[in-house]
């Protein structure tokens, strides 16, 4: 058996890959959040869009890159990338109706600074990686984290019900994304990073398709709508997986979901300056107990 040696400068170098991907991920609360102010379109149009424009770019970038054998997918392997596909399909809807109850900052916060705690958990069983207490110390912020921010949000004249069936999104949207790390974690080291991708995000986009044509397609946007959902599509979706992919070739699951950090960040900065996004008190202390979280979590790993 070999056992292949990372550099170094190839650990830098898939931590940077990660990074740049999450913060242009961090735009897609933005960009979901002026659609839904300049267009009366919804979560399930938006979703399918993201992935519907980004699997062309990506099936042909993998053509290009690797030819024919770029679809040659071992039978385990193609399972998995149709998992990763269902995933990326919930994770849209959950997370686009989120932010549309919850506004960007608290559906973000929710649903990406919860996901590490996910992963640390779930990669145990699935990826073998070391369980400590530490994890249950950040579960337990992260949740005490969530009943604060929620209760300190900006007011979007939301009732409580609604509120809550947005938490409830945000949590799936979070659950979606650790099956997301993880599925990506198992494939790179097979696979070029376009190859699950370009697989993946199509078999989402396919799975996706019956239920917003049965809940109602909306193609009437104006000029700057086709350019967001272009945005969403080819700049945080088809170029920010490749960089994350790749990054995930050199770096563990729970690194890369506590880097993701980088996400939240920019949509909370954006979402301030943008939409006069804020939160009082009780939010910002659910806003650090969450970002504690995951701070334990990363310490944890460093150490391990």
């Amino acid at each position: 058996m070999t056992t292949s040696v990372v550099s170094p400068g190839q650990l830098r170098l898939g931590v940077i890959f990660i990074a740049i991907a999450a913060t242009l991920w961090g735009t897609v609360g933005i960009a979901t959040r002026a659609l839904f102010l300049i267009s009366e379109t919804n979560p399930l149009s938006v979703g399918f869009f993201r992935l519907a424009l980004a699997s062309p770019v990506l099936l042909l970038a993998t053509y290009v890159t690797l030819g024919r054998a770029g679809f040659r997918i071992q039978g385990r392997d193609f399972w998995l990338m149709l998992g990763l596909g269902l995933a990326m399909a919930l994770y849209q809807v959950t997370y686009f109706a989120a932010i549309e109850r919850l506004g960007v900052t608290v559906a973000v916060l929710i649903a990406l600074c919860t996901c590490p705690v996910m992963v640390a958990m779930l990669a145990a069983p699935l990826l073998k990686e070391r369980l400590t207490a530490t994890v249950g110390v950040a579960m337990v912020l992260a949740l005490v984290g969530t009943v604060l921010l929620v209760g300190g949000g900006p007011d979007l004249g939301r009732d409580r019900n609604e509120m809550m069936i947005g938490v409830m999104l945000a949590l799936g949207t979070g659950l979606s994304y650790a099956f997301v790390t993880m599925t990506s974690r198992a494939l790179a080291p097979r696979y070029h990073p376009l190859q699950p991708i370009s697989l993946g995000f199509t078999a989402g986009a396919l799975m996706i398709l019956p239920f917003v044509l049965a809940g109602g397609l909306v193609l009437d946007y104006p000029p700057l709508g086709w350019l967001l959902l272009l945005h969403l599509g080819l700049i945080p979706t088809a170029f920010g997986y490749i960089l994350f992919l790749q990054g995930m070739r050199t770096t563990s699951a729970t690194v890369a979901s506590i880097l993701t950090l980088f996400e939240p960040l920019t949509s909370t900065v954006l979402a301030w300056w943008l939409f006069q996004e804020r939160l009082g008190q009780l939010g910002f202390l659910g806003a650090a107990l969450l970002l504690g979280a995951m701070f334990i979590l990363m310490r944890g790993d460093r150490t391990s």
